[in-house]
């Protein structure tokens, strides 16, 4: 199964919220073993294994590991309403996506203007949330496959992020503590040290709590995934093997 568990187009979550990849999953009881990348005429699904580790499908045609699958006429019917409202759930996904952006960086402010950061701080702060927002939000508008957010390339996001931000805070909090230190207050200043030091860990917690306004939408979504389940049972690759596109559980 792939790094994170979310199926289809629900991966760009995964960047987007501090969250549990798992917990999200479990919301539409839903996972997938393959990567889908929407192409303009087609869609394909692959994986490392097991077989078949190459799907694609094209206006109700089937082809596995590049070979054609003869299909009946309600086979092709089930493919192609598959591919249509797979390519439907694709800018639904999104805009959930871009509504935990907003979230994550209306949070962060109302996170940083709790902490009593510098004017000049909060301004810098500010212009950098902007910045990473709108960079992220481009590349959610631009993916058209989950190998875009798989592994490394989540993980670097994530981290470019962390490190575009956590440490202007945390440098301001330095400042602080170290003010307070001179003037005396030497409990003061070890709070804030320790604040700082531990910025990350702090924030992940109250951050989780704040994205659980997306839950709603993201359950919104289940009705659509458990359809493309539905619609691709039964449907098995020139070896009789079951394609498996999505999973639904319990």
């Amino acid at each position: 199964m792939r790094l994170c568990r979310l199926p289809l187009f629900l991966l760009p979550l995964c960047v987007v919220l501090p969250l549990q990849a798992q917990d999200l999953a479990t919301t539409c009881h839903a996972a997938s073993s393959y990567d889908v990348t929407l192409r303009p005429d087609s869609v394909l699904f692959d994986r490392p294994s097991p077989a078949p580790t190459r799907v694609e499908l094209s206006h109700g045609a089937l082809h596995t590991e590049g070979a054609a699958v003869p299909l009946n006429a309600e086979e092709q019917d089930r493919l192609s309403l598959f591919e249509r409202d797979l390519r439907a759930l694709a800018p639904r996904v999104r805009s959930v996506a871009r509504h935990g952006v907003d979230i994550a960086v209306q949070g962060l402010r109302e996170e940083a203007a709790g902490m009593g950061l510098g004017a000049d701080t909060r301004a810098e702060l500010d212009h950098r949330l902007q910045v990473d927002a709108a960079s992220l939000k481009q590349r959610i508008a631009t993916s058209n496959s989950t190998h875009d957010w798989q592994g490394g390339a989540m993980d670097q996001t994530i981290n470019q992020i962390e490190s575009d931000l956590l440490p202007l805070i945390a440098a301001d909090l330095g400042q602080q503590a170290l003010n307070a230190a001179l003037d005396g207050d030497l409990q003061t200043a070890a709070t804030l040290r320790d604040r700082a030091a531990n910025l990350a860990a702090q924030l992940e917690p109250r951050m989780r709590q704040r994205m659980q306004a997306l839950r709603p939408q993201i359950e919104a979504l289940c009705p659509a995934i458990r359809q493309l389940a539905s619609l691709q049972q039964g449907v098995r690759d020139r070896r009789g093997r079951p394609l498996d596109l999505l999973q639904i559980g319990n």
